[in-house]
């Protein structure tokens, strides 16, 4: 299998095996608080993880492998360490984040 086809495929399945674990365990606090449930967080994490993990792994794949000539399994770890980083931000600030409700927005319900 080609390696970028292969990295394509481990980013999807990662990235939904991200989504469960973090649903339940990282952010499980959070979910009651967000008022978009879960269809909204699932479509938010594929915008932000889904799309940093897909396009950056393979974009970094490409350029450590096809052009610097990595060995693919360095370029690997060092694509998915990047991206993990970049990710857990995205999900911390706006996948599981908090929803702040003024003092007004609670007197008006």
């Amino acid at each position: 299998m080609d390696y970028l086809l292969a990295t394509a495929l481990a980013v999807e399945v990662a990235v939904l095996h991200n989504y469960i674990w973090h649903e339940r365990w990282t952010w499980r606090d959070r979910t009651g608080s967000v008022s978009i449930g879960r269809l909204g967080r699932i479509l938010r994490f594929h915008l932000t993880n889904g799309v940093v993990s897909m396009f950056g792994n393979l974009v970094l794949m490409q350029l450590l492998v096809g052009r610097m000539c990595i060995p693919y399994l360095l370029a690997n770890l060092l694509s998915i360490t990047l991206c993990s980083l970049l990710n857990f931000l995205a999900a911390d600030r706006f996948v599981f984040s908090i929803v702040k409700i003024t003092a007004t927005e609670v007197s008006k319900n």
